[in-house]
């Protein structure tokens, strides 16, 4: 049974509304201008309906009006704003994905190198995606890599790639919500699960037991002898 969210209390909600208009402020510089008009706009009207019709009651829908614009547009700008920002970063792809709408499901940096070359695996309806980040060279062949790898159990599933960056011939972090989205939905939710399942047994890395060896199983000098029975 899954446990019911906590409450964010109000004046957190706004401290946080209040740290991502700054923080969007500081990364856009057409930020401010629209938010003056998306401000200015629903007040003007309300203005302009008042000495029409003479009523206060058109006020108070001028200022919900511009209330309700301004948090549209801060809505469409930070999320720009955060891409822009994370542009470039070690795992920004894996990051962005994980705050897509729908059925996502990523594990960051399923192969990678020392240099911070990393492919990330994404599992969704339109099938497989690796997406890779860091040198092209490297990269390309980490991502061949994981499709011999992922091509033996993933059946008729559709696999995608794409080179994640600002090199030529890349994909721009900020048109990959786009691109991801435009994609066919060649699986059902069941398929996605099912697949999920397969992927996540051949990726599982065996941890190592916890505490310390037994004697009995320490390597002794001249190979490994097994324990004696009594």
């Amino acid at each position: 049974m899954a446990k019911p969210q906590e409450k964010v209390p109000f004046r957190t909600k706004l401290k946080q509304i209040g740290q991502v208009f700054s923080f969007t402020a500081k990364q856009d510089k057409l930020f401010l201008p629209l938010v003056s008009g998306a401000i200015l706009i629903p007040l003007a009207l309300a203005v302009v309906a008042f000495l029409i019709w003479e009523s206060w009651f058109v006020i108070p829908f001028g200022v919900l009006g511009a209330v309700l614009a301004v948090l549209i547009v801060l809505n469409l700008r930070a999320g720009r704003a955060m891409t822009n920002a994370a542009e470039g970063q070690p795992g920004a792809a894996a990051q962005l994905v994980e705050t897509m709408r729908g059925d996502w499901r990523v594990t960051p940096a399923v192969s990678s190198t020392t240099q911070l070359d990393m492919v990330h695996l994404v599992i969704g309806r339109p099938g497989v995606l690796l997406l890779g980040e860091g040198d092209p060279e490297r990269v390309r062949k980490l991502i061949s890599q994981e499709k011999r790898r992922l091509g033996k159990v993933v059946g008729g599933a559709p696999i995608y790639d794409y080179l994640v960056g600002q090199q030529e011939g890349a994909l721009p972090l900020r048109k990959l919500r786009t691109t991801l989205t435009r994609l066919p939905r060649n699986l059902t939710g069941r398929d996605v699960n099912a697949l999920d399942k397969r992927l996540t047994a051949l990726t599982a890395r065996p941890q190592m037991p916890k505490g310390a060896i037994p004697k009995s199983m320490r390597p002794q000098r001249g190979g490994f002898r097994p324990p004696r029975g009594r």
